[in-house]
């Protein structure tokens, strides 16, 4: 028995022995070998970092109205466990299809509701419940429809009588398009992941996108932060905002007038550009059709394509302009010289006129306004000579890329080799081009000559702190023309649209307005090298105004409009949208009629602004009658008793002189129906008044409410041809200021003392 227990203890403390020498083995194991890795995932669990976003830059027009920011957003969560227990699953699932549904389509409504009933009605393990996110038509909502929501919760939650029915909205951010589909393509997107796809939300993205900052903590088991715990920060930083060269107003006008267009006469597309063609920024750019990046997801491919740079088309027409150009830097175009219209014989083929048959012996005037292409045949390749010719062409930028800080663009093709190829390129035919590289070869002539670099960014700037951090000024390319040749092709592009009986461009002149421009109709090549299509065309129409000092150019490009095989009525599709455009940007731009500005600069007189102050409004008119300027007063009594401008200012006859009357108190808010907004604010300023705008376009109604001391003028503004259908009561500012409205002075239907028509002045 000793023995046996003798051995019985040793086995047993060999075993002890072992397990003791085996567990200080693993401790060095874990402490010493292992020690610095199995720190660090015991740390991964005690701490957690929180990713800090930073703001993506403001993408802004050249007026600080913003085009794309970031906004609040939600994702729809769902409890199933919640929602089967109070027994809502119908109630959920009903309630939020009807509130999601992206159309009205019984059959994608039904889709919707089997979806988030799956979610709702699915059997988990107990204590396996999760919160399903609801994508992605709940992803990522904004805060409209999330406020939706929040009513649906509520009415549920009454219904159960319970704090909790299974639905939350987890707070998101994305980006936000204010303007819908306004200027969609050259914007872009963000995705619903946060990623930029297109347009210059890509090609800023490095700009606009900013850098991560986090947080990291430590945590016990329940995820609670530690007192005195190591907080390790790094702040986010915001990304900067980029001011564009667009105005907002003039990319309205622009997608209205497009907009009728393509729904009249259903092309594949139709584009317009806008431009300042003394700097050549872009003051609008748009295509139809186009998508709403709020939803980008509903759009079809060919709606995000840019038009603008990245498609090419045969001219026509409208490349006359560099033909024309260059024969009168060469001296070789007489407006008086005759030639004989109808046909014309190249090496290699017989070209014709548009109507085959011409118009017999013309003028070389009145070719150009009756656009024959025989007259540039003539002018291009037997005056100019093919290599004067590809010279000209090359000047104005033809061939090759314009360096547009916009994605996408393409060079066109120019590549004449055989005699007839001269011969057509004249008039616009056998070549490429595209509109932004047309704009900015009209946009050469337009101001004397210079081509210059278009763009569409205008600064680059920190949002915080309002630092230009860069630049982007007018650049000047070449000299293409002399300033002589370009105001001499100016006037007789004028002609093509003031000769009402045989311009081809008079459907877009404007009165009261010098308006220079060219049309332009191109048969449309049929793919597989089957020539040219006898009934598709690419219709255009370039121009500027006013002629004498251009202030706007717009080019615009209808891809094969249904003209019901008839392309006489091509005068129906370009011309007309370049008028609506223009006369309303000119109008928004205070520019005067042509005969206006000849009355001024023939009468301008620069003058010191006299004290008006203590006068009456009639010796105040009086004083101001020499320097043809109107008076307009606001507010009633004997004598004016604040002016502005001030005294000692300089003043000229494009004026507008604002006087109080009021003795008493700050003068009430007259009734500005029918101003512009720029004269709007300019009266508001003068009477101290807080004024705020919804709406584009030109005062159509106001209402007055104060904050503490300050009067606060909220303006329903409306495009110009939508005021002029609105009738305008002598009240409508009744609502606001009773005692003055309608007795106000305003310059558009006020008569001055004398009983003369007041003129409204413009800027």
């Amino acid at each position: 028995m000793n023995k046996k227990t003798k051995l019985r203890s040793l086995l047993i403390g060999g075993v002890f022995t072992l397990l003791f020498v085996a567990l200080l083995g693993r401790l060095y194991w874990v402490q010493i070998v292992d020690g610095k890795q199995l720190l660090a995932k015991a740390q991964e669990k005690w701490e957690t970092e929180d990713v800090l976003r930073p703001v993506r830059g403001m993408i802004l027009d050249r007026n600080d109205k913003v085009l794309a920011e970031d906004a609040p957003a939600y994702t729809v969560a769902l409890n199933p466990k919640i929602i089967q227990a109070k027994g809502l699953q119908t109630a959920v699932t009903k309630g939020l299809a009807s509130i999601l549904k992206t159309s009205d389509d019984p059959g994608d409504i039904a889709e919707l509701e089997d979806k988030i009933r799956k979610i709702v009605t699915k059997e988990y393990p107990t204590a396996q419940y999760p919160q399903v996110e609801l994508r992605n038509e709940g992803w990522k909502i904004d805060a409209e429809v999330a406020d939706q929501i929040k009513q649906l919760s509520e009415e549920l939650k009454k219904q159960v009588k319970s704090n909790s029915i299974g639905i939350t909205l987890i707070e998101d951010q994305k980006r936000f398009y204010p303007g819908g589909r306004l200027a969609s393509q050259l914007l872009g997107y963000d995705n619903k992941e946060g990623k930029p796809v297109m347009g210059l939300e890509l090609a800023l993205d490095k700009v606009l996108k900013g850098i991560p900052g986090f947080r990291s903590y430590e945590k016990d088991r329940t995820g609670v932060e530690l007192p005195d715990a190591k907080v390790n920060y790094v702040p986010a930083v915001d990304g900067n905002s980029v001011k564009l060269t667009i105005d907002k107003n003039i990319q309205f006008y622009m997608e209205s007038a497009l907009e009728k267009v393509y729904n009249q006469y259903h092309p594949k597309s139709i584009t317009a550009i806008a431009a300042d063609p003394k700097t050549m920024e872009i003051l609008g750019m748009a295509s139809f059709p186009n998508f709403n990046p709020n939803k980008y997801w509903e759009a079809n491919p060919q709606d995000f394509f840019n038009n603008a740079v990245a498609s090419q088309y045969e001219p026509g027409s409208t490349f006359k302009i560099v033909t024309l150009a260059g024969s009168v830097e060469e001296g070789q175009f007489n407006p008086n010289d005759f030639f004989q219209s109808g046909a014309i014989a190249v090496p290699g083929n017989k070209l014709h006129d548009h109507n085959i048959v011409g118009w017999g012996p013309i003028s070389y005037l009145e070719g150009l306004k009756r656009s024959s292409n025989v007259a540039f045949v003539k002018l291009g390749y037997e005056k100019l000579g093919q290599d004067l010719l590809k010279q000209y062409i090359k000047k104005f930028g033809f061939g090759a890329k314009t360096g547009i800080d916009v994605a996408g663009e393409v060079p066109g093709n120019v590549n004449m080799k055989y005699p007839v190829e001269y011969a057509t390129a004249t008039y616009g035919q056998g070549l490429t081009a595209t509109s932004i590289q047309q704009t900015a070869a009209y946009g050469a002539i337009a101001n004397g000559g210079k081509l210059m670099w278009p763009h569409v960014v205008k600064e680059i700037y920190n949002p915080r702190t309002k630092e230009v951090i860069q630049s982007f000024e007018p650049t000047f390319v070449r000299q293409v023309v002399s300033e002589a040749t370009a105001k001499q092709v100016s006037e007789l592009l004028e002609q093509v649209v003031s000769d009402q009986k045989i311009g081809t461009g008079k459907k877009a002149a404007i009165e009261g307005y010098r308006v220079a421009g060219k049309t332009g109709t191109a048969n449309v090549v049929e793919p597989g090298g089957k020539g040219y299509s006898p009934d598709k065309w690419v219709i255009s129409f370039i121009g500027f105004a006013p002629v004498e000092d251009p202030k706007i150019l717009v080019s615009i490009i209808a891809d094969q409009p249904d003209l019901g095989g008839d392309y006489h009525r091509g005068s129906e599709v370009a011309p007309p949208a370049f008028k609506e455009i223009v006369a309303q940007t000119l109008r928004y731009m205070g520019v005067p009629s042509s005969s206006q500005q000849t009355k001024a600069a023939e009468k301008e007189v620069k003058a010191t602004m006299p004290e008006l102050v203590g006068m009456t409004l009639e010796q105040a008119r009086t004083a101001m009658n020499k320097y043809d300027v109107v008076v307009e007063a606001i507010g009633k009594g004997p004598k004016i008793t604040s002016q502005s401008p001030a005294p000692g200012t300089e003043i000229g006859s494009t004026q507008r002189i604002y006087v109080t009357m009021q003795e008493n108190g700050d003068p009430n808010v007259p009734d500005l129906t029918g101003k512009s907004l720029r004269d709007a604010l300019e009266v508001c300023s003068f009477i101290k008044a807080k004024c705020q705008s919804t709406g584009e376009g030109y005062v159509a109604s106001q209402t007055v409410s104060t904050e503490g001391d300050t009067k606060v003028v909220t303006l329903q503004l409306k495009p110009y041809n939508e005021l002029l259908q609105t009738p305008i009561s002598d009240n409508a500012g009744a609502k606001s200021d009773k005692k003055d409205s309608g007795k106000t002075a305003d310059a558009s239907k006020a008569n001055d003392a004398s009983g003369k028509k007041v003129v409204p002045p413009n800027r």
